[in-house]
C-alpha cells in the first residue's frame, strides 16, 4: 500500500524500524563499499592504540540504517531530502560477548510528522528521526521530506 499524503497528519509517528545487531563483517562490507577504510572501523589494535574499548561502525552507515527505515515506510522515489547529524560511536556485537554487546550494536530509528506542506507542485511532509541503541544511547538525529501523492 502506498502511503498518502492525506493519511498523514503532524504528530504521527513514523513506524519504528529496528536493525539486526551489527557485526564486524558488515563494517567490513561497508568499508569495500564505500572505500572508507579507516583502521577505526576494523582494526582492533588501532583502536585501542588510540583509547577506544573497539573498533567502531561508519556513521554513514548508521546514516544507511536510519534511510532503510525511512524506505521501509516510504517509496525512495518520494524522498526529496534526508540529511542527518551524528551523536555517538557505535560499536559492532563482540562474538567473545554477544549477550553483553548486542544491544549496543542495535539500532532502532523512530520518528514524527513535524510538517505538512505544498511546495514545487508537490505535498510534502517532513518527519524528525532519531537513531538509539538497545542501551537507549542516541546515535543520530535527522530529517528527511518527502512528496506524497
Amino acid at each position: 500500500m502506498t502511503l498518502r499524503f492525506d493519511d498523514v497528519q503532524v504528530g504521527d509517528a513514523i513506524p519504528p524500524y529496528t536493525s539486526l545487531p551489527i557485526t564486524r563483517t558488515q563494517l567490513v562490507r561497508y568499508a569495500g563499499a564505500s572505500g572508507d577504510f579507516n583502521p577505526l572501523h576494523h582494526d582492533e589494535t588501532f583502536a585501542r592504540a588510540i583509547g577506544l574499548e573497539t573498533v567502531i561502525a561508519h556513521g554513514m552507515f548508521i546514516m544507511g540504517i536510519a534511510g532503510e527505515a525511512v524506505t521501509a515506510w516510504i517509496d525512495n522515489k518520494c524522498l526529496r531530502r534526508f540529511s542527518a547529524h551524528f551523536l555517538g560511536m557505535t560499536q559492532p556485537v563482540d562474538l567473545h560477548d554477544v549477550e553483553k554487546t548486542q544491544a549496543r550494536a542495535t539500532i532502532t530509528v523512530t520518528g514524527k510528522v513535524v510538517a505538512k506542506y505544498e511546495e514545487n507542485g508537490e505535498k510534502r511532509i517532513r518527519c524528525e528521526i532519531v537513531a538509539h541503541d538497545g542501551q537507549g544511547s542516541r546515535k543520530l538525529t535527522g530529517f528527511f521530506v518527502a512528496a506524497l501523492p
